[in-house]
C-alpha cells in the first residue's frame, strides 16, 4: 500500500512539474536584413535584465525572419533582447559611450529613452495560454 501511495504522490509532482514548464517560441521580423545571425536572451528579473541571462540562443535569419525556441522554460514573468551581428564578430558592438551600433530588440518592441529599455517596459507573462512573442526590428 505505501509503494501504491508513492508512486501516486510521485505520478502527482511529476505531472504537475511537467505542467508548469513549456515551450517559448520568440518570432523576429527583421525587415531590413535578410540573413545573418540574432543573438537572443531571456531574463527572469529586474535585477538581472541585461546583464545575467537566465537562458539564451543564437539563430540564424531566413528571408528577414527568423525564430528562437526555448525548451522547458518555466511559467513566469520574463523579458527578451536581441541584438542583430552585423559583422558577424560575436559580440554586440557599442560606440565609447556603451550605446549599441548593431540593432537591437526587445519584446514589447520596448524602447529606452537615454538609456536601455527598462524591464517592466518588455516584460511579459509566459503561460499556456500565452507561449509565444513576436518581436519587430
Amino acid at each position: 500500500m505505501k509503494l501504491v501511495f508513492s508512486l501516486v504522490i510521485l505520478f502527482i509532482f511529476l505531472s504537475g512539474s511537467a505542467q508548469e514548464k513549456s515551450k517559448l517560441i520568440i518570432d523576429f521580423e527583421l525587415d531590413k536584413y535578410n540573413n545573418g545571425k540574432l543573438y537572443v536572451a531571456v531574463y527572469s528579473s529586474k535585477e538581472s535584465f541585461l546583464k545575467e541571462a537566465i537562458t539564451g540562443t543564437i539563430v540564424k535569419i531566413n528571408n528577414g525572419k527568423a525564430t528562437a525556441v526555448f525548451e522547458h522554460l518555466k511559467f513566469g514573468t520574463y523579458a527578451v533582447s536581441s541584438f542583430y551581428d552585423k559583422n558577424d564578430n560575436g559580440k554586440l558592438d557599442t560606440n565609447f559611450l556603451g550605446i549599441p551600433k548593431e540593432p537591437t530588440a526587445m519584446s514589447n518592441n520596448a524602447k529606452g529613452s537615454f538609456g536601455p529599455p527598462k524591464f517592466k517596459d518588455a516584460k511579459f507573462i509566459f503561460s499556456s495560454k500565452n507561449n509565444s512573442i513576436k518581436i519587430k526590428y
